[in-house]
């Protein structure tokens, strides 16, 4: 060869893709997960090993996830709330989640939700990723309470008035902080 390039971390791309929501990157990330099972890096491959992943994990109730491209922006795309929060689980519980989590943005702090949540009281004690297209608002992550806990959030909503609704994942949010704030258990 006559020259040479090392790529960023994964932890680098992961986050430049999720704290500035960059499809390009995500779409070539897929790529590149079906170049690593051995396959040309095809977004068809791509979306097998990713469906492989989930079904390990998820079993059956991974079974409706439909994935097109990588960044979300589809409307063919579909994933429950149930089996995302089980994802979310899964990369808390492993052993990148502090990579994930932190490649998140953080309300009020960074990322694309930098303003939005500047003077809310999540404002720095959450990692959440926010999605919009048209009739479609979601919002996904981990929420931190004062007493080092962290609840899984999240929220989708999928309706024609969906923009409408758009307080509604901020008001699960703002509830899921609140729960963090509560004692575990009773008499207190």
């Amino acid at each position: 060869p006559l020259t040479g390039a090392d790529s960023p971390t994964l932890a680098e791309v992961v986050r430049d893709i999720n704290k500035n929501s960059n499809n390009v990157m995500a779409r070539h990330l897929l790529l590149t997960m079906g170049a690593s099972a051995g396959q040309p890096a095809t977004l068809p491959a791509g979306r097998a090993a990713i469906m492989r992943w989930l079904a390990e994990r998820q079993g059956d109730d991974a079974a409706a996830t439909v994935l097109e491209n990588g960044s979300g922006l589809s409307r063919i795309e579909r994933i429950t709330p149930g089996v995302l929060a089980g994802v979310l689980a899964t990369a808390w519980n492993g052993p990148y989640g502090p990579e994930l989590a932190s490649s998140l943005p953080v309300p009020g702090v960074d990322g694309t939700l930098k303003r939005k949540y500047k003077d809310a009281p999540i404002a720095g004690r959450a990692h959440l990723k926010s999605g919009y297209l048209e009739n479609v608002r979601a919002i996904a992550g981990y929420v931190h309470g004062p007493d080092g806990r962290t609840l899984i959030v999240v929220g989708i909503v999928n309706h024609d008035r969906a923009r409408e609704a758009a307080a509604v994942p901020e008001a699960l949010v703002q509830w899921t902080l609140e729960q963090t704030e509560r004692p575990l258990c009773c008499g207190g």
